[in-house]
Formats: structure tokens, sequence, C-alpha cells
């Protein structure tokens, strides 16, 4: 675990400048997550590849959902059981939905974004404005694998469709335990493949519709690259345990309509130096 932040906290009261700086790092395969896209110079995952889907993407995560997207960010919101007027970090944060949720359900909340595509932080900024949420929540450019917010400091940490595209996963997963007060909750919310018989459809759906549609509309390299990161994510069980060998105790691993998506609570499991995943 990185040693503590000597920083002034008290800006970050009202939500304000929890800014991050990039880094590049790289873990073994993560599927397509870090190559680049098929005749395009754009890596999968980065914020570029979202910068180019970004007006689009609010429309791809109720294509690739089945348009129940956002009930499972209400279920992530809940699952935080985070006290009124706690900071809440929200990590790829996109355009800012699960950000607006949290606000919205959890009583004078603040709430920092952080994603690395700045043309999603641009819609989700008007979005917030929209709501008429902006003295309460902050949208950030930055990375989840750095930072720069002092050692548990935030009251949760939610991820919605976001960790798949993180190619360093047990590096986001360790600063996620370094932020988070002792007991603080994690929630990730992630699209996941779906298993059994009552799962054939949600597969076809994902691995034949959703790229097509892509093609459709033009940016079939991005769409297609979204089906493959979420065939090529870890099983749930195997997720759950990088987790907790990246110091996050998971308390609980829930099952989303038939495994299209799963969502992933945990705590800080007070290791201050969690071994680092082999290869």
């Amino acid at each position: 675990m990185s040693s503590k932040r000597n920083q002034d906290t008290s800006k970050y009261g009202k939500a304000e400048a929890l800014a991050t700086t990039g880094l590049s790092a790289t873990t073994a395969s993560n599927g397509p997550v870090g190559a680049p896209l098929a005749g395009t110079g754009v890596v999968g995952g980065s914020g570029a590849m979202f910068d180019a889907i970004a007006e689009r993407y609010d429309f791809i995560n109720r294509l690739m959902t089945f348009g129940i997207d956002q009930r499972w960010r209400r279920l992530a919101i809940d699952a935080l059981e985070a006290p009124a007027g706690a900071k809440i970090l929200d990590l790829a944060t996109g355009t800012g939905d699960l950000a607006i949720l949290a606000a919205r359900r959890i009583e004078g909340c603040t709430v920092v974004g952080i994603d690395p595509s700045v043309g999603m932080l641009a819609v989700g900024i008007g979005k917030v404005k929209a709501a008429g949420l902006i003295k309460r929540i902050d949208l950030r450019h930055g990375d989840a694998c750095q930072l720069e917010v002092p050692d548990h400091f935030v009251d949760g940490v939610t991820m919605g469709f976001g960790i798949r595209n993180v190619q360093n996963r047990a590096k986001a997963l360790r600063e996620i335990a370094r932020v988070l007060k002792p007991g603080a909750r994690v929630v990730v919310l992630e699209a996941t493949e779906p298993s059994g018989w009552l799962g054939l459809g949600a597969k076809f759906h994902m691995h034949v519709m959703v790229p097509r549609v892509g093609a459709l509309l033009a940016k079939a390299p991005q769409y297609r690259y979204l089906q493959q990161s979420v065939a090529a994510f870890p099983a749930p069980k195997r997720f759950a345990e990088i987790m907790e060998s990246s110091g996050l105790h998971v308390i609980e691993v829930r099952r989303l309509l038939f495994g299209v998506a799963h969502l992933w609570i945990a705590v800080p499991s007070g290791d201050d130096s969690p071994q680092p995943l082999q290869a």
C-alpha cells in the first residue's frame, strides 16, 4: 500500500478538485483491453476510444443491458449503505449516471467522478448541470490506477461498467482499498458473460446483435471491443479473488439477469500490504 498523502483535505468537503494524473500500466493479457482497435490507432478501453462514442454511450449501455442498467445502478448505490453527507468517489464515471444517482439517493452527499475520457466527461457535465447538482458533483479527468486522494478518506467508492477497461485491475483495486475509510464499501457493477440455458438469448444479444448495431452506427470497432471485453472479463468468482488479493474483502456477489451483469460488494481487508497478483 502506498504511503499517506500529505495534503490539505479541507477542499474536498464540497467535492472539489480530486484530480488525478495519467498512468500507463500493463499487466497480463486482459483480452482486447490495451490492444489497438482493428483499423484504428486507438487503444481498446482507453479514454480516446470512449471519446469517439461518448455521444452514444448511454444508448450503448441501454442496448447492452436490455435497458435495465439504471435499475442496476440504483442497486449499486443502495448497496453502498453510505451515511448522509458521505464523500463518494465514482471511478470510470463516464457520463455521470452513477454519480447523479448517488447524489439523489444519499442525503447530502458529495460525489467526485473520475474518468479518462474527456468526451464522456463533457457529456456528463451537461447532465449534472441539467440535474441541478453542479454544487454536489465534481467530474474530473483522471486514472483509477493513481488517485490523488488521501488514505482512508472516502465513505464509499462506486465503479460501474468500467473495471473491465482497466489494464492493471489489481492496481486500481489497491487504490480503492487505500482511499476507503475502514469499513466503508466499494461496489463494482460490471457486465459479464451470461450463463445457463436462460442466458443463451442474452449471450446471442451480446455476441451478435451489439456488434451489428455498432456497425450500423459506423463505430463498429468500438462496439466489437465492448462485446469482446465482456467475454474476456474474469468469471465472477475469479474477479472476487482478484479483489481479495488486492486488499478488499468481498462480502457479497450478486448475479443480475442470468449473469448479464454482477455486483461485487467489498470493504477494505485491513491488510496494508496486499500481495501482487501473478501473471
